[in-house]
C-alpha cells in the first residue's frame, strides 16, 4: 500500500519512484554549444548512441557555427538537433542553404525557435514566418521541435504562446513534418502541471520533452532564467535568492525536478526529459549517465549518487 502525504496524495514507494525515474531517463536529451564541439569524443563515451543532442545558438556563436556543430554531432553518432533561432537568420536563402547542408550531413531534425535577439537581423521576426514560407517542408526536414513555456515568457503574452502552439500543431498535421514540444526549463513544478492540463484542454497532442536545468550553481540558474525570460521561477529566485536553494516550492536541482515530476505518473504525452547544460555539456552528461544507470539512492528528497557503480 502506498504512503499518503500530508496533502492527501499517494506517495510511491522509494523503489517504485526510482524505477520510474530510471525508465523516464532512457529517452533523455541534452545540449551542447558550438564551442564545445571538441568535447564530442568524450560525450560519446557518456551518452548512448543516437541520444538527441541539441546544439544551442549561444549569443556569441554564428548561425554557420551552429550548422557546422550539428553535423559534427551527427558524425559523433548522436541525433543532432540544431537550434534554428530565426531572428538571427539573415534571409531565406541562408536558411535554405543551411537546411541543405544539414540534410547532406545526415541531419533531419531541428528545434525551431524565435531566439533571443531583440530585433530580427533579417526577414524572419518569428517562427510562424518560417512556417508560412514553406522552406521547412521543401527542405526535407523530417522532425521539428518547437518551444513550450510552462512559466510564460516575459516578452510574449501567454495567449499568444498558446496560439502559436496551436498553429504549429496545425502546420505539422498539414505538412507531415513530425513535431514535438521542448519546454523551456523552469523551477516551478506546479506551473508545469497547470501547463500540462492546458495542453489537454486545448487538445494540443504533440509529444513533450520537459526542460530541466542540469546540475548548476544557483547564480547560473538565475543568470539563465533572466536570459531566457522565464517568468515565475525568475521572480521567485529574485525575491529570495538566499533561501531559494532550500525552498520546497522550487526545483532548484534536477534531482528535485525529477522527484517532484514523477511522484505521480505523468501522461504518455510527456515522453522524456531534456537537460539544459548551460555550457557544461560533459558535467550534465556525466550526471545523466549515473541517473540513467540507476547509480543513485533517494534520501531526504534528493539523489545520493553512488560513484563506485560507474
Amino acid at each position: 500500500m502506498p504512503n499518503i502525504s500530508q496533502s492527501g496524495r499517494a506517495v510511491p514507494a522509494i523503489s517504485d519512484l526510482k524505477s520510474r525515474i530510471v525508465t523516464f531517463m532512457r529517452g533523455a536529451s541534452t545540449e551542447i554549444t558550438p564551442s564545445e564541439e571538441s568535447r564530442l569524443p568524450e560525450l560519446a563515451g557518456l551518452l548512448p548512441p543516437r541520444t538527441a543532442v541539441y546544439i544551442a545558438h549561444t549569443p556569441h556563436a554564428s548561425f554557420a557555427q551552429v550548422i557546422h556543430a550539428a553535423i559534427a554531432v551527427r558524425r559523433a553518432g548522436f541525433l543532432a538537433t540544431p537550434h534554428i533561432a530565426v531572428r538571427r537568420v539573415p534571409d531565406s536563402g541562408t536558411l535554405r542553404a543551411a537546411f541543405a547542408e544539414l540534410r547532406a550531413g545526415g541531419v533531419e531534425d531541428i528545434l525551431l525557435i524565435a531566439g533571443d535577439a531583440p530585433r530580427p537581423v533579417g526577414e524572419f521576426s518569428g517562427t510562424l514566418d518560417v512556417l508560412e514560407s514553406r522552406i521547412i517542408e521543401e527542405s526535407g526536414i523530417a522532425r521539428m521541435g518547437i518551444a513550450g513555456h510552462p512559466e510564460g515568457h516575459n516578452a510574449v503574452a501567454t495567449p499568444l504562446l498558446w496560439e502559436a502552439l496551436e498553429s504549429k500543431q496545425a502546420f505539422a498535421a498539414r505538412t507531415g513534418v513530425r513535431a514535438h514540444i521542448v519546454t523551456q526549463f523552469g523551477l516551478d513544478g506546479a506551473a508545469f502541471r497547470r501547463w500540462e492540463r492546458e495542453l489537454m484542454r486545448r487538445r494540443i497532442l504533440l509529444p513533450v520533452r520537459i526542460g530541466i536545468a542540469g546540475p548548476a550553481p544557483m547564480a547560473k540558474l538565475l543568470h539563465f532564467a533572466i536570459q531566457c525570460g522565464i517568468g515565475a521561477s525568475m521572480r521567485a529566485l529574485m525575491r529570495n535568492l538566499s533561501s531559494a536553494a532550500n525552498s520546497s516550492d522550487l526545483a532548484t536541482t534536477p534531482d528535485r525536478h525529477l522527484l517532484g515530476l514523477l511522484q505521480t505518473p505523468v501522461s504518455a504525452q510527456i515522453v522524456a526529459p531534456h537537460f539544459f547544460a548551460f555550457g557544461g555539456a560533459l558535467e550534465t552528461a556525466r550526471w545523466m549517465q549515473k541517473i540513467a544507470a540507476g547509480a543513485f539512492e533517494i534520501e531526504a528528497g534528493q539523489f545520493k549518487i553512488q560513484e563506485h557503480q560507474l
